[in-house]
């Protein structure tokens, strides 16, 4: 019979893609994830009955233990950006971690990976980052050989980061980012699969991994080199710490305030968080340890940003016929 995998947040983001990955390697593969009937587009990942979503609260034992039965592996991708309603960054990303491993380490699973972050610290002033290394801390010390994975920011078609600015930039001439100047080291979605995917198979060892491709570049340099995927000129407008701050004050105030029917555009700890470089420390073990290749972010952008240019995908078609009209 095929070795089983659990993944928590198997349908998020980063985790569709692990799924995918662990289903090609021949793996039965079950997504635990709050919303099984939002997760059915993970089914035709592998052949029938495969892959399947299964509920799944990480926030509570039973239900996290049921989803691990039997498992052979298990990889945690559960992560949350901002606060809403029960879910908090101490009871997702520090104590649903450590539950998923203690628990692992109870079934006996011999193999976990857990989805951290550059920048995990529990000196941090950042709740997000001082979460995510209390959650690496609470995995470590139930399985010691666990494979902990921190990527810089991850993008790819699905991804909140670019499609978002690419959004933002068709509306007005200017582009407000905070933390201009912050660096960043973006690594691609299916890069970071594949780590995890060595991990869970055994073909890896465990340890921490810092995952970022092979440009390091400012917020402001990132937001330069969408536009120009994009097609659009637009003045990147910097947002200074203190006043972003002020913006996230009033952001988490009104979501709040509106019990979590507006969402906050930015919050007080991601102003925090941004304050920080997101970038491979010196010295660590990375993509290259793993034998993978990092991923160019200008062989991707345009794959999946082409419909935020003026016309779509149209757009190289009148540049074309443009060409065409100069030549005569």
């Amino acid at each position: 019979m095929s070795k089983l995998v659990t993944i928590y947040g198997g349908s998020g983001f980063v985790g569709r893609y692990v799924a995918r990955r662990m289903a090609k390697e021949g793996w039965r593969v079950r997504v635990a994830v709050r919303r099984p009937n939002e997760a059915m587009f993970v089914k035709p990942y592998g052949v029938v009955g495969q892959v399947e979503p299964i509920l799944c609260n990480i926030r509570d034992d039973a239900s996290v233990a049921a989803a691990m039965s039997g498992a052979d592996a298990v990889i945690n991708c559960v992560g949350i950006l901002a606060e809403a309603g029960k879910n908090k960054f101490d009871t997702v990303q520090a104590e649903g971690a450590e539950r998923v491993a203690r628990l692992a380490a109870a079934e006996g699973v011999s193999r976990l990976v857990q989805l951290s972050a550059i920048g995990a610290n529990t000196e941090s002033d950042s709740e997000y980052a001082r979460t995510k290394a209390l959650g690496e801390a609470g995995v470590l010390k139930h399985m010691p050989d666990a494979m902990i994975l921190r990527p810089s920011i991850v993008f790819g078609a699905e991804d909140g980061f670019f499609n978002r600015f690419a959004g933002m930039a068709r509306f007005g001439p200017v582009l407000p980012v905070v933390g201009a100047d912050t660096l960043f080291q973006p690594v691609y979605v299916d890069d970071v699969a594949q780590a995890a995917v060595l991990g869970a198979t055994g073909k890896a060892a465990g340890g921490v991994y810092e995952l970022g491709g092979p440009d390091v570049s400012t917020f402001r340099e990132l937001m330069g080199q969408m536009l120009g995927v994009i097609r659009r000129r637009r003045l990147v407008l910097n947002i200074p710490f203190w006043a972003a701050s002020i913006m996230g004050f009033v952001f988490d105030m009104t979501h709040t305030v509106s019990f979590g029917l507006i969402p906050a555009q930015i919050t007080c700890d991601q102003v925090r968080n941004l304050r920080n470089d997101n970038i491979v420390s010196e010295g660590a073990k990375g993509l290259a340890d793993l034998g993978i290749k990092a991923t160019a972010l200008e062989a991707v952008l345009p794959d999946y940003l082409w419909r935020f240019r003026p016309s779509g995908q149209y757009d190289t078609i009148k540049e074309s016929a443009v060409k065409m009209r100069a030549q005569e």
